[in-house]
C-alpha cells in the first residue's frame, strides 16, 4: 500500500493554504519508506502536524530551489536535531542540492549545520538517468519555469507517482508521466496562458496521453482556485475515466 498525505496545496504566496507539500509513505514491498516531496516555508508545520517523531520521514526530494518549495529545510532540520532525531536523512535533487541546503540553513541558523546529530546524504537525479534508492526507482525530466524545475517520477511494486514541482509541461516531462497510476500536478491557472507553469487543462491533457488513473491539482492559484473548484465536475467529464481531485491540506489517498 502507498499512501499520499497531502500536506500543503497552495501557490507561493496564499494566505490560507500551506505551500504544496506532499508526503509519500511505501508500506509495499520489503523497503517501506516515507518520502516527502517539496518542503516550503510553510511546509515544516503541516508536516509536525502530521507526526512529531524526529526520524519519521525517511528521504526529502526539493523540485527547485524557489523558496515556496525549499525553504522549510533548515527548520525542518533544526527541529530534527531538537527532537533528538539519529537516523540519517536522504535529501534529493537536481545539480547544487548539497550546497543549497548548506547555504540555506547556515543563513537561517548559521553554525547548526555542525551541530547535526544525524547525517544528511545527499543524491542529485539529472535528467536522462535513473536513480535506485529507498527500495525504489526515481527518475526525473525538466518542465519550464523561471527557475530550472524537475518532475520526477517514483516507480515502486509496479505503480508509479509522478509529481511536477513546478512548471509547464515539456515533451519530456509527458514522457516521464506515461503509464504512472497518479499524476500530481501544477496548475496554476485554468487554461493555458503562462510560459512557465501548468494550467488545468494541460494536466487534464497530460493524465490522459499518459494513461493515468488519478490526477491531483495542486499549487493552483489563490484566484484561480474558486473558479477551478466550480468547475470541478465539467474537468471531470473532461478527464473521462480519470479520478480528478482538487485536494485540501490533509487529504489523502491509497494507491
Amino acid at each position: 500500500m502507498t499512501e499520499i498525505v497531502f500536506l500543503g496545496v497552495g501557490d507561493a504566496f496564499d494566505e490560507t493554504l500551506p505551500n504544496t507539500s506532499i508526503l509519500i509513505r511505501f508500506d509495499t514491498g520489503n523497503s517501506p519508506a516515507t518520502v516527502l516531496l517539496d518542503c516550503g516555508f510553510t511546509a515544516p508545520p503541516r508536516l509536525w502536524k502530521e507526526t512529531s517523531k524526529p526520524d519519521f520521514v525517511d528521504a526529502i526530494w526539493i523540485s527547485h530551489f524557489h523558496g515556496d518549495h525549499a525553504l522549510g529545510l533548515p527548520p525542518l532540520l533544526v527541529r530534527a536535531w531538537e527532537d533528538g532525531r539519529e537516523k540519517p536523512l536522504l535529501i534529493l535533487g537536481q545539480k547544487g542540492i548539497s550546497a543549497f541546503t548548506r547555504q540555506a540553513l547556515d543563513l537561517a541558523y548559521p553554525g547548526f549545520y555542525e551541530k547535526l546529530t544525524f547525517p544528511i546524504t545527499f543524491a542529485e537525479i539529472e535528467p536522462g538517468g535513473k536513480i535506485e534508492l529507498l527500495g525504489r526507482t526515481f527518475r526525473t525530466a525538466e518542465t519550464n519555469h523561471s527557475q530550472r524545475n524537475l518532475a520526477l517520477q517514483i516507480n515502486t511494486t509496479g505503480k508509479s507517482i509522478y509529481y511536477s514541482g513546478d512548471g509547464k509541461p515539456t515533451a519530456d516531462s509527458i514522457r516521464l508521466a506515461q503509464d504512472c497510476h497518479l499524476i500530481i500536478h501544477e496548475a496554476f491557472q485554468m487554461e493555458t496562458g503562462l510560459p512557465i507553469h501548468g494550467s488545468v487543462m494541460e494536466s487534464i491533457d497530460m493524465a490522459k496521453r499518459s494513461g493515468a488513473s488519478h490526477l491531483a491539482l495542486v499549487h493552483i492559484h489563490r484566484k484561480a482556485r474558486p473558479q477551478v473548484i466550480d468547475n470541478l465536475e465539467r474537468l471531470r467529464d473532461l478527464a473521462g475515466s480519470i479520478n480528478v481531485i482538487i485536494p485540501e491540506p490533509g487529504d489523502r489517498i491509497t494507491l
